[in-house]
């Protein structure tokens, strides 16, 4: 049999902390309409984290993984990209972090690891494809591709009571907009609590998948508003959350191995600009056009000003990034840095063959930002010309960077169906 354990703990902020998510929200939280938590379920000597932040870096995902109790390289660390959360990246999304916040979070994700390493015992682990619950859209292209995969797995010890419960589905947690000023895990909340009703005792883990090109069907450009919305409420994120969840408790249950493994590999991401005038033009424009700007635009063309003028001017450097495979008795969950398009999800389930179940996940140990296919730059838009900007980067990834991606995450699956290290 496999050991697994599951761990929650709490990182709900205080009230009056800045939030993370929307250029147009300049007010702080002023309280929490459901608890943030960082979440951790350990199977073998691998482990998936999420916390309920817009992104976690690099560098602290390093540090979390090194101070863990299990082996770094078996361990993903994750984002789960709701936009009701607090400042969680040093230098990215444009807003301050607050220092003891983010000790606080780091601490967390150490400790939700460990105590779910101490929690293993024996269990065996059942997985199943939910129906398509209908509800991600294309945000860039009506009608577009999304990836509607809806994978469950149920983990269960010795006397048949549920230790964990883990699905991931690829719709951005988007569903409140910039009038939000509560903490929230947005509709992953609902989903969580759908799976923890069911299965009394158990952790439910929702994973965020690869979602750069989808919501629930406003556009990028549409959040730039602190107008309300009653498509854009709790009330729709509680509906949606549980159409999700209901969907996902349809699985079947197939047995899986008790075989675990863990393959990582780095791949070195380029740049290219996508600006044509000098920054000190756009810099000069945008400040003159804010000057008049409503005020969430005018917030916005603030946050541009400030990049064309600190951070446009660096030669933007090749950034290695972290792709990592974990296989749960044959059941893979690929985790992938940054917002990924459905193209690179969907090209990556297509390589590994389409009956084989599978997790693809992003905003898996860092969030650089957006990451488009090769094919999106013709169409350019939010995710490909501007959203570098708010991400603290001098320039949008290059064409090609999300295929190169995808061709390391094919190559450690197919070495760890094959063979790979047994963790």
């Amino acid at each position: 049999m496999i050991r697994a354990g599951a761990a929650i703990v709490d990182i709900t902020p205080p009230p009056g902390l800045a939030m993370s998510g929307f250029a147009a929200r300049a007010l702080p939280a002023k309280g929490a309409h459901d608890a943030l938590t960082v979440r951790a379920v350990v199977v073998g000597d691998t482990a998936v984290v999420v916390a309920d932040v817009i992104g976690i870096d690099a560098a602290i995902s390093a540090r979390i993984r090194e101070r863990s109790v299990l082996p770094a390289e078996n361990v993903v660390v994750a984002a789960l990209h709701n936009h009701g959360g607090p400042v969680s990246m040093v230098g990215r999304l444009s807003i301050a972090a607050d220092p003891a916040y983010m000790e606080r979070l780091e601490d967390a994700c150490v400790a939700a690891i460990d105590r779910a390493a101490a929690a293993r015992r024996p269990a065996t682990i059942t997985a199943g494809q939910g129906s398509d619950p209908g509800i991600a859209r294309n945000r860039r292209h009506p009608g577009g591709p999304v990836d509607t995969s809806l994978p469950l797995l149920r983990i269960r010890d010795e006397k048949g009571e549920m230790i964990a419960v883990a699905t991931a589905y690829a719709c951005h947690p988007v569903v409140l907009a910039a009038d939000n000023l509560l903490w929230t895990a947005d509709y992953p909340h609902f989903v969580r609590q759908v799976l923890e009703e069911t299965y009394p005792g158990a952790v439910a883990l929702f994973m965020t998948g690869c979602v750069g090109d989808a919501n629930t069907g406003h556009s990028a450009h549409a959040s730039i508003s602190v107008a309300e919305n009653p498509d854009r409420s709790f009330a729709a994120a509680e509906r949606i959350g549980r159409k999700i969840a209901e969907a996902a408790l349809t699985a079947a249950e197939q047995p899986v191995s008790g075989t675990v493994k863990a393959r990582n590999g780095t791949v070195t991401l380029g740049f290219e600009r996508r600006e044509t005038e000098a920054p000190d033009v756009l810099e000069n424009r945008w400040r003159e056009e804010a000057l008049t700007a409503e005020p969430a635009r005018k917030s916005l063309l603030g946050y541009w000003a400030d990049w064309a003028c600190g951070i446009a001017p660096v030669e933007p450097q090749p950034l290695p990034e972290r792709v990592t495979v974990l296989d749960w008795g044959g059941v893979p969950i690929i985790a992938l840095p940054g917002e990924i398009f459905a193209e690179t999800a969907l090209a990556i389930r297509a390589a590994l063959g389409a009956d084989r179940l599978a997790f693809v996940i992003g905003f898996a140990d860092d969030n650089p930002g957006y990451i488009p296919p090769a094919s999106e730059f013709q169409f350019g838009g939010y995710e490909v010309d501007e959203a570098h900007r708010y991400y603290g980067l001098a320039a949008t990834f290059a064409p090609g960077s999300a295929e190169t991606l995808a061709a390391c995450a094919i190559r450690l699956a197919d070495e760890t169906s094959g063979g790979g290290k047994a963790a």
